[in-house]
C-alpha cells in the first residue's frame, strides 16, 4: 500500500526531509493484487489484537485506496489463479511486496511434535488469518514457552497471558478467544539465547510489558552480568532504566506471569505425540528441563519462493537493485521480500519510496511503459472466466462495514471473519 501510495502521488505531492515534492512523472493506474479476501496485510493478520494503536495506519491506506486508479484485486493468488509471467504482460510494470509468510523453526529434536509451533503460526491463529483458523488447539498445560526475545515473542507472550476480560476487548479472533478462556497457562517463559543487553525487542514494547498490572513479570536474575558499560546515548539509557527495572521486578501475586530466562538455548524438544517438556542449556552448560505442553519459535521469518522470479537461497531475498529486480526488467520489490524481515511498519514506507524511485526512473528512461497494458475490466474477466472471486473496494468495504457492527454489539473494534467462504459470503452481497 505505500509502493500504491507512492505511485499513485497524494496531489500535494510527497512529503520527503521536511517538505511536499512531486515525484510521480504522469497519472498511474494501480491495481492491488492480494492472496486474501482482506487487505493491509499484517496490519490485519500480524499486529497483536492488545495494540489497537498500531493498525490506526489502515487508515493511511484507506486514504491510498480512494485515490483514482487505485484498484484492489483481493482472493487472487499469484501463482495458481494468474503467473508471473502473465502479470508482466499485462502490465508495465509490477512490484512484488509478498512479504516473508513462513516461521521459522527450531533446528531441534522433537520440533516436528504437536505442541511445537511457529511464532508465525500462533500469530495467524489469534488474529484470524483464514489459513489458520483450522488450528488444532495448542493451550495445553500450565506453562507456554517462547524461544526468542524480540518483539513478536513479547507479542505472544502478552496475549497468552491475557485475561478472558481483556482480550474480549480486542479484536481477537472467537476461535482463539474461546481457546483462551479455556486455557490453563499460567506462565509464559522467553528463552533468549543471549544476555538481556542484546535482548532483541525494542524499548517501547519492554515498557509495555513492564505496565502490565495484571500479570507479574519476573527474570531469572542470575543470568545478568554483574557490571555493564556505560550508555552513550539516550535509546541505550533508556534500555538500561528498562532492564535495571527488569532485573528488580518481584512478584506480586499475579495468577499468570511472565518470566524472563537469559543465555539459554533449547536442545531439544520431548514428548512423544505432542510436547511434554523442552531441555534448555546455558551457556555456562548448565542444563534445565522446563514441563510445557506448547513451545513456540519466535526466531525470525522466512520468505516463499514464488515461481517465475529470482531468489537467492543464502540472503534470502529476491536479488534486486533499490528495488529492480535482477535481470527482469519492469519487475519489482519492496518490503521483507526486498530487504529481508526486519523493521517495523513504517520501514517500509522509504523502502517502498525507493522502488517506486527506481520505476519512474525507468519509465523516464524509456525501459518500461512502451506498450499498452491490459485494460482492467480485461483482467476481470480473464480471472473469473478461471472461476476466480475478486474481492474490490466495495467487497471490502462490506465486510469491514459487517465486521464493525458485528463488533459493536459485543463491545469490541470488530469481530473478524474467519473463513474465507464467509469472508466472501458478505463481500458478494454488496
Amino acid at each position: 500500500m505505500y509502493a500504491a501510495g507512492h505511485l499513485a502521488e497524494h496531489p500535494a505531492g510527497t512529503w520527503i526531509n521536511g517538505s511536499l515534492a512531486q515525484r510521480a512523472p504522469r497519472r498511474v493506474e494501480v491495481d492491488v493484487y492480494d492472496q486474501l479476501p482482506t487487505p493491509w496485510g499484517l496490519v490485519r493478520s500480524g499486529v497483536a489484537p492488545d495494540h489497537p494503536q498500531k493498525k490506526d495506519v489502515a487508515r493511511v491506506f484507506e486514504e491510498i485506496a480512494t485515490r483514482g486508479g487505485v484498484r484492489l484485486l483481493g482472493n487472487v493468488d499469484v501463482g495458481r489463479d494468474v503467473t508471473t509471467d502473465e502479470l508482466a504482460h499485462w502490465y508495465d510494470a509490477v512490484i512484488y511486496a509478498i512479504g516473508a509468510q513462513a516461521g521459522r523453526q527450531l533446528d531441534v529434536p522433537g520440533a516436528e511434535l504437536e505442541g511445537s509451533s511457529t511464532a508465525h503460526d500462533i500469530v495467524a491463529w489469534y488474529n484470524g488469518h483464514p489459513n489458520y483458523t483450522r488450528a488444532k488447539t495448542i493451550l495445553r498445560g500450565e506453562r507456554a514457552v517462547i524461544i526468542g526475545n524480540g518483539n513478536v515473542a513479547l507479542d505472544v507472550a502478552r496475549v497468552l497471558s491475557l485475561s478472558p476480560e481483556d482480550a474480549a476487548r480486542t479484536d481477537i479472533a472467537v476461535h482463539a478467544e474461546e481457546a483462551l478462556r479455556a486455557s490453563t497457562i499460567r506462565e509464559v517463559v522467553i528463552v533468549g539465547r543471549r544476555g538481556p543487553q542484546h535482548a532483541a525487542f525494542t524499548n517501547p514494547e519492554m515498557e509495555e510489558l513492564l505496565s502490565l498490572d495484571t500479570v507479574d513479570i519476573i527474570v531469572d536474575s542470575a543470568e545478568f552480568p554483574t557490571a555493564a558499560a556505560a550508555a552513550t546515548t539516550a535509546a541505550e539509557a533508556r534500555r538500561k532504566r528498562l532492564l535495571a527495572e527488569l532485573i528488580a521486578r518481584k512478584p506480586r501475586g499475579s495468577s499468570r506471569r511472565i518470566r524472563f530466562m537469559f543465555g539459554h538455548k533449547p536442545s531439544r524438544i520431548m514428548g512423544s505425540d505432542f510436547v511434554t517438556s523442552v531441555e534448555l542449556v546455558s551457556t555456562t552448560g548448565h542444563t534445565t528441563v522446563l514441563d510445557t505442553g506448547l513451545v513456540v519459535a519466535a526466531i525470525g521469518y522466512a520468505p516463499i519462493p514464488l515461481t517465475g522470479l529470482p531468489f537467492d537461497d543464502v540472503t534470502e531475498v529476491i536479488p534486486n537493485t533499490a528495488g529492480r529486480v535482477q535481470d527482469c526488467t519492469g519487475t519489482y520489490v519492496t518490503g521483507w521480500i526486498k530487504r529481508g524481515p526486519s523493521g517495523v511498519i513504517g520501514t517500509n514506507k522509504w523502502c517502498a519510496r525507493e522502488t517506486v524511485g527506481a520505476l519512474f526512473d525507468d519509465a523516464n528512461a524509456g525501459l518500461i511503459g512502451g506498450r499498452q497494458p491490459r485494460s482492467h475490466a480485461e483482467v476481470l474477466q480473464t480471472l473469473t472466466s478461471r472461476g476466480v472471486e475478486p474481492v474490490q473496494w466495495h467487497h471490502w468495504h462490506a465486510i469491514d462495514a459487517h465486521e464493525k457492527a458485528q463488533g459493536r454489539a459485543t463491545r469490541r473494534p470488530r469481530l473478524k471473519l474467519t473463513s474465507r467462504s464467509a469472508l466472501l459470503a458478505v463481500a458478494h452481497r454488496s
